[in-house]
């Protein structure tokens, strides 16, 4: 991904975690806030130390931006999103783990239905 996509600053997170626009499921949760910067959406990730070792972490993280990138084209470009991602998830494929990002995106309508 490139750095216009991705939210580093600490304040920008924590806005995001205190907005009200928020959906989840068992595994996955996403907090949305509108940008005023029409340029790209951004987001960012967030996984607890719960979740497993570095190498584990860093390959839902790896899967997480492959999925958020092959769909870039259909994300709405006014949109800021933190993806937590809970311990529980490990146990998913990557299949799985496309299919609920997917759907957590559309009910929030960041994504675009094609």
């Amino acid at each position: 991904m490139k750095k216009e996509y991705i939210i580093k600053k600490k304040s920008e997170i924590d806005q995001l975690f205190k907005s009200k626009l928020k959906s989840y499921n068992k595994y996955f949760m996403i907090f949305l806030k509108k940008s005023n910067l029409n340029v790209n959406f951004r987001f960012a990730m967030s996984i607890g130390k719960k979740y497993g070792n570095a190498v584990e972490r860093n390959k839902i993280k790896r899967q997480i931006r492959s999925i958020i990138r092959l769909n870039q084209g259909s994300i709405k470009v006014d949109n800021d999103f933190v993806i937590v991602i809970r311990p529980n998830a490990n146990i998913l494929s990557y299949q799985e783990i496309e299919s609920l990002i997917i759907e957590l995106l559309l009910k929030l309508k960041i994504m675009e239905t094609d």
